[in-house]
């Protein structure tokens, strides 16, 4: 007698065919036909006039060329189509999506249509009315329209809503109607079974790495060169659906799993890409964006150590870039300088960091053994304490030592081997301007930064730094001297810091105490230099360099809201921490200790190892 074993039936996804539907009961063949057609009509409409004057932005009147925002929906356009087709199962198209189309192309029809209606409706609200529009506008505000009505209608799971307690009151029960209504819009957006990818030969993921790293040169390039405020809002809003999008199709996990394997070539490539930006640029004003970037980038990277690694809370960091800073204008010729010297560009990066390190350890012995909250507050009166002894160093109110709160000003251009970092040079028939010169030495130290990071990282110290972050009592009790590693932690993040200060001395030219507040519109401060170590992904090294870069680019763009720049930018970062609460680029550890237990094989699933 032999018994039959069978295997428990596991619920699989409606096929294609069938006539699941979705938030507005259309079924899903005719939604995937109308997210399709709408993203087909929509970059057709791209090619029409929107609008019969040159006066908005982006001359948007011209036929069969588009420009300015008809080229961000013409992209979202083209992404609402693929991934229509993919989830239709076209065949050579359903590869771009291996986690499934169905989320995606709800995201890339939102970002198309969203991209789309703003701009119709800055062209009736500048322009003075709806009749400004021409056909082209009304037609992309009904066809994405229509692309995000087919797109929702894509099947998903709803959420079975838990039981209501009878006892409830009236406010209860509608609180609960009003979580299962966001669980099930959350549902709706929800990636599709995965589809594994084929392994690629080597060459091919190499080919990728390069692909991936010019798309990411072309994406920095293009937002940092919009030239009118209605471009950036709409390379916002397209940009962060669209990523989104490839997000949920799987693309970014293969993408991280691909530059996973190859992480030296991968690094490698994105400073060489960094380094042609300088010449995609014709002059010096986006260059200047560059190299703030980049100082403020190197530091939140050398934060990291401090918070990301090692777990210590410190919200005074910005003064150890003032330490450089003030250290090395003190010794490069300044007039303002009570020194009479003008040190050699090497011996004022030593100066800067070696001054930024001593105050590291100052500041670290008597406090580093509180913990927690005590610690914060503790860093963040060094930071006041700081920028308000610089402020009384003016001969008056203390010894002539900092020039009060006039500064140290008129800091020589660097002059390294007989290259002037202040004058053009021609390199390969491109003309390279003063603050190209320093993106460059940026770069450069940028990379000596990174390489600190990896190696400190990855080092015995660097495990301690992890256990002490996870959990001190027990890493104290496995032997570790707590004290002395935090202060390691303290003082090689406070020596970055330095050695980013004494580049923006000569890049700003001025050195006052009010570039180092706690807070303000404008990074770098401690604030936004915390927020880009969160925000991008502690413990990373691409974290807190792209969330540096977001977070300096963004508020420098927003100029434009005025008092409701920063109210826009806090909603826009309470919405990311609430839908990626472990960072841009999170690691291994972070992407787990955010999601529940139940999530996280699919969380690391689409983000990679």
């Amino acid at each position: 007698m032999t018994t039959q074993i069978t295997e428990p039936e596991t619920p699989t996804a409606p096929a294609r065919g069938a006539q699941a539907s979705g938030l507005f009961g259309i079924p899903a063949p005719v939604g995937r036909a109308l997210a399709a057609g709408g993203g087909v009509l929509t970059v057709a409409a791209t090619f029409l006039a929107w609008t019969w004057t040159a006066e908005f932005p982006g001359d948007l009147t011209v036929y069969g060329y588009p420009g300015g925002l008809q080229v961000q929906v013409l992209i979202g356009g083209v992404l609402t189509t693929l991934f229509a087709l993919a989830s239709h199962g076209v065949r050579g198209v359903r590869r771009i999506a291996p986690a499934g189309a169905d989320a995606a192309v709800k995201l890339a029809a939102l970002g198309t249509f969203a991209t789309a209606w703003y701009t119709v409706l800055a062209i009736s609200v500048e322009l003075g009315g709806l009749v400004n529009l021409e056909p082209g506008g009304w037609i992309v505000a009904v066809t994405s329209l229509a692309a995000l009505v087919g797109a929702l209608a894509l099947p998903f799971e709803r959420p079975e809503p838990d039981p209501v307690d009878p006892d409830s009151t009236a406010w209860e029960k509608t609180a609960h109607r009003l979580a299962h209504g966001w669980q099930t819009v959350k549902a709706a957006f929800a990636a599709g079974s995965p589809r594994p990818l084929r392994a690629l030969p080597s060459w091919a993921e190499l080919l990728v790495i390069v692909v991936i790293l010019a798309l990411g040169l072309t994406v920095f390039t293009y937002g940092i060169g919009t030239s009118y405020d209605e471009l950036f809002v709409g390379f916002l809003l397209l940009a962060g659906f669209g990523f989104a999008a490839l997000h949920k199709a799987g693309l970014v996990a293969h993408a991280t799993q691909i530059t996973g394997r190859h992480q030296n070539v991968t690094l490698c490539g994105a400073f060489v890409a960094a380094a042609l930006f300088p010449f995609t640029q014709t002059d010096d004003q986006y260059a200047t964006l560059g190299v703030y970037i980049l100082i403020f980038a190197t530091v939140a990277l050398g934060l990291n150590i401090v918070v990301g690694l090692a777990g210590l809370l410190d919200l005074g960091y910005v003064a150890f870039l003032g330490v450089g800073a003030y250290a090395a204008s003190l010794v490069s010729g300044s007039p303002t300088s009570p020194f009479d010297v003008h040190f050699p560009f090497w011996a004022a990066v030593l100066i800067g960091a070696v001054a930024s390190l001593v105050f590291g350890v100052l500041i670290g012995a008597p406090t580093l053994r509180l913990r927690g909250d005590y610690l914060a507050i503790v860093t963040l009166g060094f930071g006041e304490i700081f920028r308000i002894t610089a402020n009384n160093l003016d001969g008056t109110s203390g010894p002539d030592l900092t020039n009060g709160s006039n500064g140290i000003s008129s800091v020589p251009n660097l002059d390294i081997l007989g290259f002037d970092f202040g004058a053009p040079h021609s390199v390969g028939g491109f003309t390279i301007g003063r603050f190209a010169n320093y993106f460059f030495l940026m770069l450069i130290i940028t990379a000596v930064v990174v390489l600190v990071f990896r190696r400190s990282g990855n080092s015995r110290i660097g495990r301690a730094w992890v256990a002490i972050r996870e959990d001190e009592t027990a890493a104290l009790a496995m032997g570790i001297n707590g004290f002395r590693v935090k202060l390691i932690a303290f003082a090689v993040g406070a020596c970055l810091a330095g050695l980013a200060g004494t580049v923006q001395a000569h890049v700003t030219y001025t050195v006052t105490p009010e570039q180092y507040l706690f807070a303000g519109t404008i990074p770098p401060n401690s604030a936004f230099l915390l927020a880009a170590v969160v925000l991008g992904g502690m413990g990373t090294i691409a974290g807190p360099l792209i969330g540096a870069a977001l977070l300096f680019l963004i508020p420098n763009k927003l100029q434009f809201l005025g008092d409701y720049q920063l109210l826009a930018f806090g909603v826009a970062l309470i919405l990311l921490m609430r839908f990626r609460p472990e960072g841009l680029i999170p690691n291994r550890r972070s992407r787990l200790e955010f999601h529940d237990a139940a999530d996280a094989p699919e969380a690391l699933g689409r983000t990679g190892a």
